[in-house]
């Protein structure tokens, strides 16, 4: 009786454990690949998983807050021990070892951001304040066929403004998940590669915003440009956008609720190719993360150049409004 007991109680520990581990789906353990290598992860335990991380030869190269992952890394020729790990709420730690031979050089990431604008460069500033913003609700949603929100911008708001001439923009509904959009068009700029978007914003109740949204978007008659980020607030993670695929990628830096009632200050840095994004990186509140993002652009006969900001509802579409201050492209 007793060695059919442990028995049961092996056969359960067994079955407990074999739902815990982290599965690494791409790469294979012993592939060769070409760089950036493409990691796809997911982890399961117990207890809820918070964060994944990957190691590429004991350094942390990624960090995400959820589950899963799907990410490229940057890797040198060579071969390299490679470990994915995950924690779940309690602290527990798991994680799979594999090693992986990267054929040919990485170019290397920049160390650093842009250059400040030349003498020549296009600066428009205070665009918040400018006439002609633009704005939708369903085009605001996912494939551009979302739920209706209600929502508005009201200009020359004097408080809360940094001087005295911000922009309120507010929403609320009740279908879940439903976003609002607006965006103010600059004019053409074919030739710009470089551009800085600066903005400050305030929120009274920040823990309400499925996520935040800031870009701009630039086409030059051939491609389509869209430098898009988001402060992923319920995701607990700032995104870019994937141009061409359509999607948005965790960069791996955390972005929380903004602390409500107070301004925080954002630039974002982006350079393209002539059929490539680069998300160069990003300053919020005074802390520099560079993030050295390529996806490729998309096909498109419009010649733009916007600044965009958008305002995500959650699951019950509590009401919620967001003040920008300061808004500021400049391109060259």
């Amino acid at each position: 009786m007793k060695n059919a007991i442990r028995l049961l109680i092996t056969t359960l520990t067994l079955a407990t454990a074999s739902f815990a581990g982290v599965t690494v789906t791409s790469p294979a353990a012993g592939a060769t690949s070409g760089s950036p290598v493409h990691f796809v992860a997911s982890a399961t335990s117990t207890q809820p998983v918070t964060a994944m991380r990957i190691y590429v030869d004991n350094v942390s190269v990624y960090l995400v807050s959820a589950s899963k992952l799907d990410t490229s890394v940057a890797m040198s020729a060579g071969s390299h021990k490679v470990i994915v790990q995950a924690w779940d709420s309690t602290g527990a730690v798991l994680k799979t070892p594999l090693s992986l031979t990267v054929s040919g050089a990485a170019p290397p990431p920049p160390t650093g951001g842009l250059p400040a604008p030349p003498a020549g460069a296009v600066t428009k500033s205070n665009i918040e304040q400018m006439t002609g913003w633009e704005n939708c609700t369903v085009c605001a949603g996912s494939g551009g066929s979302g739920p209706v929100a209600v929502f508005s911008m009201v200009e020359n708001q004097a408080s809360p403004s940094l001087d005295g001439n911000s922009a309120k923009f507010s929403i609320s509904g009740t279908t879940p998940y439903s976003d609002a959009l607006w965006w103010k068009q600059l004019g053409a700029a074919d030739s710009a590669t470089n551009l800085k978007y600066d903005v400050d914003f305030y929120s009274t109740n920040p823990g309400a915003a499925q996520a935040l949204e800031f870009d701009s978007n630039q086409s030059n008659g051939a491609h389509k440009f869209i430098y898009g980020t988001q402060c992923n607030i319920k995701g607990g993670h700032w995104d870019v956008w994937g141009n061409a695929a359509g999607n948005w990628i965790s960069t791996g830096v955390a972005c929380s609720a903004p602390t409500a009632f107070q301004w925080h200050h954002l630039t974002w840095e982006f350079k393209r190719t002539a059929t490539d994004v680069i998300f160069v990186g990003f300053t919020y509140d005074g802390v520099t993360h560079y993030v050295n993002r390529t996806y490729p652009a998309r096909a498109s006969g419009v010649h733009e150049m916007n600044v965009a900001f958008q305002m995500d509802g959650d699951s019950s579409m509590h009401a919620y409004s967001t003040w920008l201050d300061k808004v500021t492209l400049a391109y060259w």
